[in-house]
């Protein structure tokens, strides 16, 4: 190589030094028009652009874990509202032994035996409603409610009153919460 190639490269080593020291001054203010007529982005605007990019990105993330926190906060009350239903469920039927028994160890004479299982069923009784278990409440001349009530069968009213309405309770209903876990079982009027 020449003398003079040296000093031709040096000196477009020096004239791109200086070009790329002016771009640098001026990249936040200035924006360049490429050789297609495009307008590109400085490159503080580009960063701007990235960074609301991201930080949408980041507020659609957070937004969707709230929403699952507070879905699964809202199951896993539910499940302890509810943990037990399916043992409360089987428990219903001692329940109504326990109130057929009550009946006839009522007409017995031994009333000492009457108490002890009395007070069994008492205390199964407390801890059911302690877990949340309600007696749904039905009485004889209530509006029949196919939503609550579960028609065992129909017969005629003895009063014209009682028409379309509860004449008889056959086995009682409960809620746990706010659920219907048994439907009470009554005769219809009609």
């Amino acid at each position: 190589m020449s003398k003079k190639n040296k000093a031709e490269e040096m000196e477009e080593m020096v004239s791109d030094a200086h070009t790329n020291d002016e771009m640098q001054e001026n990249e936040g203010s200035v924006v360049e028009e490429n050789n297609e007529g495009s307008v590109e982005l400085t490159a503080e605007e580009q960063l701007q652009q990235d960074l609301a990019k991201e930080k949408d990105k980041f507020l659609r993330l957070f937004a969707e874990f709230e929403n699952y926190k507070r879905r699964t906060s809202k199951e896993r009350m539910e499940l302890f509202k509810t943990a037990g239903q399916e043992v409360i469920v089987s428990l219903l039927p001692v329940m109504d032994d326990f109130e057929r028994a009550m009946k006839e160890l009522a007409k017995s004479d031994d009333k000492e035996m009457y108490k002890g299982v009395e007070l069994i069923n008492n205390k199964l009784n407390e801890v059911l409603k302690a877990k949340g278990l309600q007696v749904i409440e039905v009485k004889q001349g209530d509006h029949f409610d196919a939503e609550v009530h579960e028609a065992i069968t129909q017969i005629p009213a003895p009063d014209k009153k009682l028409k379309g309405k509860i004449i008889d309770v056959i086995e009682k209903g409960f809620t746990l919460g706010d659920k219907i876990i048994r439907h009470p079982k009554v005769v219809v009027g009609n």
